[in-house]
């Protein structure tokens, strides 16, 4: 099972990332991990780029958790399922708020370093990360994908989830 996570920061990709590796007993990588590093320092696009393949070809089946679509393109096309979190700005904002209060001043490993929120980030969440643009690579990915699943609300995933036994 090959499995790609995507949607908007604050959606719960890595929370869906941990249930589905899980559940399958497939390793896993955080895009975010490839992207940060230490006090969210970030690395080269072509460093990036040879985390993911070196764990791609390292790894037959996986669960990769975020969007990043220039790094390692290959992976939408070598996936089996492609998970879309397509949930509204605002419980995407409330969720990466719980989540900053959770983890501040923590090592987050899905995240590559440790947590952290500041007003460039509220700005993605809330505009920068939603434009037509992502919003259009989220949905090309997903029609493309050998099985999209596309969630609007988080309750709908949830009834996914139990429906298939895997919660």
């Amino acid at each position: 099972m090959k499995i790609q996570i995507i949607g908007y920061s604050g959606a719960g990709k890595s929370t869906l990332a941990d249930i589905l590796k899980d559940y399958y007993h497939i390793p896993y990588l955080y895009m975010d991990s490839t992207k940060f590093y230490d006090d969210m320092q970030e690395r080269e696009p072509q460093e990036q780029a040879k985390i993911v393949y070196d764990f791609l070809a390292a790894n037959d089946e996986w669960v990769i958790d975020g969007n990043y679509y220039t790094i390692a393109p290959e992976r939408y096309d070598l996936c089996d399922e492609i998970y879309f979190l397509d949930y509204p700005r605002l419980f995407c904002l409330k969720e990466a708020i719980k989540r900053y209060f959770k983890n501040r001043h923590q090592f987050r490993e899905s995240l590559g370093c440790v947590e952290s929120f500041d007003f460039s980030f509220l700005i993605w969440i809330l505009y920068e990360g939603r434009t037509k643009y992502w919003r259009n690579k989220h949905l090309e990915h997903l029609r493309k994908a050998k099985v999209g699943h596309h969630f609007k609300k988080r309750q709908e995933l949830i009834r996914y989830l139990k429906e298939k036994g895997i919660v």
